[in-house]
C-alpha cells in the first residue's frame, strides 16, 4: 500500500453560504453555516487517505476543542494522527470562509500564533518509509526538515505552492515536483503570464513545476514544453479545499508512479468531484468513484 506524508497545518474551517459574495460593509444572511476541518495539508492527507494511501499527518495543533475536533475528524477518514503534535494551552488555527451560489469562496485565515514553529521533535521520524511526502508552505520549518529528510532518504516529494508572506524559494528548490496556485506562481516569479512565470518557475528547482488554474484545469512543464490538461465540467456547490484535494490526489498518484500527464487528469478528476459537494471534505471520491468518472469523461 502507497504511504503519504503531509506535513503543514490543520484548520477548523467555518463556511457561511451566502447568494453573493460582500463587496463592501454591511449585514449579511447565510442560508447555511458548516464547521469542518481544512488546512491544505490536512486536507491533503484526507483526500489521499479516501483514495486509498496510508496517510501520516504531520502537524501542529492546540489542546483546545477546536484541536480536539481537527484530530477526531482525521481519524474518523483514516488518517494517522499519531505524529501530530498537540500543544498544550494552545488555540488551533481558525479559517471563516463566505461561500457563494456559484461555490466561489472568501477565505480568511487565522494562523494560531500559539503553535511553535520548532522542528526538533520532528528528527525521531524515519522518512525513509513513505513513497511521497507533501507539505503546504503553511509551517515553513516543517516543511524544509521534511523535505530535507526525505532527499536524503531518496523520497520523492511534493510541494503545495500557495501564496504566503514567506518565501519559499528554498522549498521550491527542494521539491520534486512544485504544484503552485496561480496566484503562488505569480508571487514566487514576479511574472503575471503563466507560461512565463512556469518557465521562471522552472529555473528554480531540478523538480517538474505545476500550476493550478480551477475550472480551467492545470499545466506544467516538461522537458521545457508547456503541457495542459483541462478540468472537468460539474455542477459545482463548492471550492472550497479543491486545490488541497487536488495536491492530495496529485501526490497519490505520483506515488503509484503514473506518468505526469496521467496523474494530473486524475487529480482534476479528484477535485472536480469534491466541488459537488459543501465543505472542504465532503465531496472527496475514492479510487473507484474516479475512475468510474474518468471512464465516462472525454
Amino acid at each position: 500500500m502507497i504511504k503519504i506524508a503531509c506535513i503543514g497545518i490543520a484548520v477548523q474551517d467555518r463556511l457561511y453560504y451566502v447568494e453573493r459574495l460582500p463587496d463592501g460593509g454591511g449585514k449579511y444572511v447565510a442560508q447555511d453555516y458548516k464547521e469542518i476541518g481544512g488546512g491544505p495539508a490536512a486536507t491533503a492527507a484526507v483526500a489521499a487517505a479516501r483514495l486509498g494511501a496510508r496517510v501520516d499527518f504531520i502537524g501542529r495543533i492546540g489542546d483546545d476543542a477546536a484541536g480536539k475536533t481537527l484530530r477526531e475528524e482525521l481519524e474518523a477518514a483514516g488518517v494517522n494522527t499519531a505524529l501530530t503534535r498537540v500543544v498544550h494551552k494552545a488555540r488551533s488555527s481558525q479559517s471563516a470562509i463566505l461561500v457563494d451560489k456559484q461555490g466561489e469562496r472568501i477565505i480568511i485565515n487565522h494562523p494560531s500564533p500559539d503553535l511553535p514553529i520548532d522542528v526538533d521533535w520532528m528528527k525521531a521520524i524515519d522518512f525513509s518509509q513513505y513513497d511521497m511526502v507533501l507539505a503546504d508552505v503553511r509551517w515553513h520549518e516543517g516543511a524544509k526538515f521534511a523535505f530535507t529528510q526525505a532527499r536524503a532518504a531518496g523520497v520523492p516529494t511534493l510541494l503545495d505552492a500557495d501564496i504566503t508572506p514567506q518565501n519559499i524559494l528554498p522549498l521550491i528548490r527542494l521539491a520534486d515536483h512544485a504544484a503552485f496556485s496561480e496566484p503562488g506562481l505569480i508571487k514566487a516569479t514576479g511574472e503575471k503570464n503563466v507560461t512565463k512565470a512556469l518557465t521562471l518557475a522552472n529555473a528554480l528547482t531540478s523538480g517538474t513545476v505545476y500550476v493550478t488554474q480551477g475550472q480551467s484545469g492545470c499545466s506544467w512543464l516538461e522537458q521545457q514544453a508547456l503541457c495542459h490538461q483541462k478540468g472537468f465540467k460539474v455542477d459545482v456547490v463548492d471550492t472550497t479545499g479543491a486545490g488541497d484535494v487536488f495536491h492530495g490526489a496529485l501526490a497519490f498518484a505520483l506515488a503509484r508512479q503514473q506518468p505526469v500527464n496521467q496523474a494530473v487528469r486524475f487529480a482534476n478528476a479528484v477535485a472536480a468531484l469534491k466541488c459537488t459537494l459543501p465543505g472542504g471534505r465532503e465531496g472527496i471520491p475514492d479510487c473507484d468513484q474516479t475512475d468510474a468518472f474518468l471512464s465516462l469523461s472525454v
